[in-house]
């Protein structure tokens, strides 16, 4: 599953030996990509060009070594949308390409209803919604979105994204709350949304500490979205970068959260490099409604 960015900031360029090299703005970068077991196509000469390059360590941690003066927060546009790059110190910009081609669905997805019902009432759910990729997408097909995280910085990050997109007064509800404790709530209220999207992690806390395994937690939470679609449901849009977690995974859960209503696709996330190779970045299912 690959999209061809417009007017875009990033690049891959190579892949290779688990590592990829990116162009991400004004920087060339080289950060892990364990998936990634083959051999370079550029030369080494090229990988040598990178301004910096990310080393994990055995701990789960890792470091960046720079080759000059880089700057750590720059902006860059992707895919139609602006977003505030960080380069942390856990190896994370803040940007998936990969879900390109998934944002620019959800476009068409909520355009199309709209266009065809001539009606402005579109809600989506996004949960662990990161820096806000999915969220400002929606928003720009026109829905009312609800975008959730359970880490505030990341929630604030997300909304200096839409700030760049001049999207800050589009009717987008930043929360920070912990998935499974809102979904309750919304259930009590009687909430209903046309959409959901997740992207859940491996391993994850709430902000008051409550832990989420994927392994162990995903068919209830799946159960419990289900609870919170409209009678007009459109789309649940699930992706996963969790090791073997495959399309087919997802697949088959969406299908038990769905039963027999609707259609289900489902493939790899990937990036395309400049020469051509894609280089594999998570799963994806998606279920849509029977036309």
């Amino acid at each position: 599953m690959t999209a061809t960015p417009i007017a875009s900031d990033y690049q891959l360029l190579d892949s290779g030996n688990m590592q990829k090299l990116e162009r991400v703005g004004p920087y060339m970068l080289v950060r892990p990509a364990p998936q990634a077991i083959w051999s370079p196509r550029l030369h080494e000469t090229e990988w040598a060009k990178a301004d910096g390059v990310y080393h994990r360590t055995s701990e789960g941690g890792g470091n960046w070594a720079w080759k000059g003066k880089v700057k750590r927060e720059f902006d860059v546009l992707y895919n139609t949308l602006a977003f505030e790059i960080h380069l942390t110190n856990f190896g994370h910009m803040g940007l998936f390409p990969e879900q390109a081609e998934n944002w620019d669905w959800l476009r068409r997805k909520i355009r199309t209803r709209m266009q065809k019902t001539n009606d402005r009432n579109f809600h989506v759910l996004n949960l662990f919604a990161y820096t806000g990729g999915s969220s400002l997408a929606a928003s720009q097909a026109g829905a009312h979105v609800v975008h959730l995280d359970a880490a505030k910085n990341v929630v604030d990050w997300a909304r200096k994204n839409a700030q760049l997109c001049s999207m800050q007064d589009r009717p987008i509800r930043w929360i920070v709350d912990d998935a499974v404790k809102f979904i309750k709530r919304e259930q009590k209220r009687a909430s209903r949304y046309q959409a959901i999207i997740l992207d859940p992690p491996s391993f994850g806390r709430g902000p008051q500490g409550e832990v989420f395994k994927i392994e162990k937690d995903i068919m209830p939470l799946l159960e419990a979205c289900h609870d919170l679609l409209a009678d007009d449901a459109l789309f649940v849009l699930y992706s996963c970068h969790t090791p073997g977690f495959t399309p087919l995974t997802l697949a088959n859960q969406l299908e038990e959260m769905m039963g027999t209503q609707g259609e289900i696709e489902a493939s790899e996330m990937t990036v395309d490099a400049t020469g051509g190779r894609s280089l594999p970045s998570g799963a994806y299912a998606r279920w849509s409604a029977k036309s």
